[in-house]
């Protein structure tokens, strides 16, 4: 069986969500609902971009040839909610691709298969009263780096490293800004 995809948005060659070229894919969707969530346009539960598992693929593969990437970060919304989002990992590791996923789930509640199908997962729900001030990519303290496989661990300083914030402003069907939060409002 084949899946489709509940996806808000895909930035094909990206820096800002993660070490390296990466595309990076928001879904749209959300149980947890974090208070102070920084995307809570992608909380609510309604159709996006639905788009067939063979097209990501496509967009995925494009995104290789175009720019290099060296993987994948899955975010949202809450991407462990997509049925058949182990299934893309599968055929994205087969493109020599790596896969971060981001949830707000604690590790060790996601499904097994889905586990084993991405090499880095960034867990635990934002606490907007608990801000992460050390590493890169996570909004609060509590969030972890779980290592699933070896291929991120060479990059584990660079999520401690503190970068300068970074924003990205690509122009390519529309706007679309992606990056660390710059100002407090």
């Amino acid at each position: 069986m084949k899946y489709n995809f509940n996806i808000a948005c895909i930035n094909q060659c990206t820096e800002a969500e993660g070490p390296e070229k990466r595309l990076a894919i928001w879904f749209q969707g959300c149980d947890i609902r974090c208070a102070g969530c920084c995307n809570p346009e992608l909380i609510d539960f309604k159709p996006a971009h639905i788009l067939p598992f063979d097209r990501v693929l496509e967009i995925v593969s494009e995104a290789k040839k175009q720019f290099d990437i060296e993987g994948v970060t899955y975010l949202g919304g809450e991407p462990a909610l997509q049925q058949g989002l182990s299934e893309l990992s599968e055929e994205i590791k087969k493109m020599g691709l790596g896969i971060i996923l981001f949830t707000g789930r604690k590790a060790e509640d996601l499904n097994e298969k889905l586990k084993s199908t991405v090499d880095l997962i960034i867990d635990g729900g934002f606490e907007k009263d608990n801000p992460e001030k050390e590493r890169n990519l996570m909004g609060s303290a509590n969030q972890g780096l779980i290592f699933i496989t070896e291929r991120y661990k060479p990059f584990e300083k660079w999520f401690y490293n503190r970068r300068p914030k970074r924003m990205e402003i690509n122009i390519s069907n529309g706007l679309f800004m992606t990056g660390d939060k710059v100002l407090d409002t």
